[in-house]
């Protein structure tokens, strides 16, 4: 089996169906095995999982994930990929094929649909090698819409997992670091080098888990206006959080840098040395003031 999806497998079985790899949509297939299994077991996979997978390609993680779990919702956009992903599933009756961009696709809606068809399904854990160029659209997505997911295991950029597991202080913790740690904590699961796909690309990756919070990490008064607050914060990353912030609300340098100063916060600090309780004492002042 570990030699079933090697890179000469992939290129036959692109030439035998007559299509290419599609560089606008970021196609990087795997072609290791042990990575295909660390990514399944990183997750988590039960028997009582539904898990969505984006972005499935011609099938590699989709049958390592139908294994271990109850239903396996594959969501691929490109439709030139959907016969030979039907082909790699054919002996798989627990695996549904869905032809959709997942930025366009209700999770919500396909959640509910499986669990009225199949009662025995407990969680839902999504699963995916990205595109590079649409990563973090896509977790935001996720995310922001509230998806009933217990985690989410995908493949990114080594550089993108970097930011998103940075601690403040960090040059590369930014405001879709805080964001995301806002929503998760996050287990990174194996790093996977470039070699390891075809075709190759020019960077590493690494795939992370995000695991989703029951109850987040900081109180908040105004979820939007928290979110406000970072990307004013990280609007101009070599200026300081004063320079930044001023204007922000009506207020002026003066009056900010005193407001800051009032809730322990220096005004020469920049963004990406804030902890999230920090930038949460920010947002939640603003709404006493």
């Amino acid at each position: 089996m570990s030699n079933r999806y090697s890179e000469s497998r992939i290129k036959a079985i692109m030439a035998q169906h007559k299509t290419g790899f599609s560089k606008k949509l970021g196609q990087n297939f795997l072609t290791d095995y042990n990575v295909i299994q660390d990514i399944v077991y990183g997750a988590e996979i039960g028997e009582e999982d539904h898990v969505i997978e984006i972005g499935p390609g011609i099938g590699v993680l989709t049958v390592a994930c139908a294994d271990h779990a109850g239903l396996v919702t594959a969501v691929e956009i490109d439709k030139k990929l959907i016969p030979i992903l039907q082909k790699t599933v054919e002996d798989y009756d627990n695996v549904e094929i869905i032809n959709e961009d997942i930025l366009k696709t209700d999770i919500e809606e396909l959640c509910r649909q499986a669990k009225e068809k199949h009662e025995a399904l407990k969680n839902v854990k999504i699963v995916g090698n990205l595109p590079y160029y649409i990563t973090t659209p896509i977790i935001m997505k996720l995310l922001e819409g509230n998806v009933p997911a217990e985690s989410i295991t995908i493949m990114m950029q080594k550089e993108v997992a970097d930011r998103l597991t940075a601690s403040p202080g960090k040059k590369v913790y930014g405001a879709i670091t805080a964001a995301v740690q806002y929503y998760c904590t996050i287990d990174t699961i194996v790093q996977v080098p470039a070699e390891c796909f075809v075709p190759k690309p020019k960077v590493d990756s690494t795939v992370l888990r995000l695991n989703i919070r029951k109850e987040k990490p900081v109180e908040l008064k105004d979820e939007k206006l928290f979110f406000d607050v970072i990307k004013a914060g990280f609007s101009q990353r070599r200026k300081t959080l004063l320079n930044c912030l001023t204007g922000f609300k009506g207020m002026g340098k003066e009056e900010m840098s005193e407001f800051l100063k009032g809730i322990g916060i220096e005004p020469g600090r920049r963004a990406e040395t804030l902890s999230l309780q920090e930038f949460a004492d920010i947002a939640n002042s603003i709404i006493d003031r």
